[in-house]
């Protein structure tokens, strides 16, 4: 990921995470709110062209959920398996109201300094997110 990749996800974080929250809730939603047509209306013909299905056109708009799901999870994945890299007390701080949706100005407000410089504690917490996980190759693994 680039910097503006992770500078977006971190802001993104919170409202991604409560919206595969609620998504996956309305997907588990066994409840169907369709009305039938009864009378003269349920005899009427239906639209061309379309599938006039109610079940069928609310399946069709809850397939769009996951897509959207298995997106945000990516971007939320991609943040938490770098969280390891940071290790400073100040800036895991920063990280961590940053990622439950707080603003920098309150963030700055709670920890005491300038809005400034949690900018700048976000910038290296950016950078160190940016450089790629050691792994360790197989060898120190047998080793090991």
């Amino acid at each position: 990921m680039e910097k503006k990749e992770i500078e977006k996800t971190l802001k993104d974080y919170h409202w991604m995470l409560n919206s595969i929250k609620v998504m996956r809730e309305s997907l588990n939603d066994t409840s169907q709110n369709v009305i039938s047509q009864y009378g003269i209306e349920a005899s009427l013909p239906k639209g061309t062209g379309k599938n006039a299905d109610p079940v069928f056109g609310d399946v069709i708009r809850r397939q769009k959920y996951w897509k959207r799901i298995q997106k945000y999870e990516r971007k939320i994945k991609t943040i938490q398996d770098r969280i390891h890299l940071i290790k400073d007390d100040r800036e895991m701080e920063v990280l961590n109201w940053i990622l439950e949706g707080k603003s920098y100005a309150w963030i700055a407000r709670h920890m005491g300094f300038s809005e400034r410089h949690i900018r700048r504690i976000r910038d290296a917490i950016i950078d160190k997110m940016i450089e790629k996980p050691d792994k360790p190759s197989a060898t120190e693994k047998s080793v090991s």
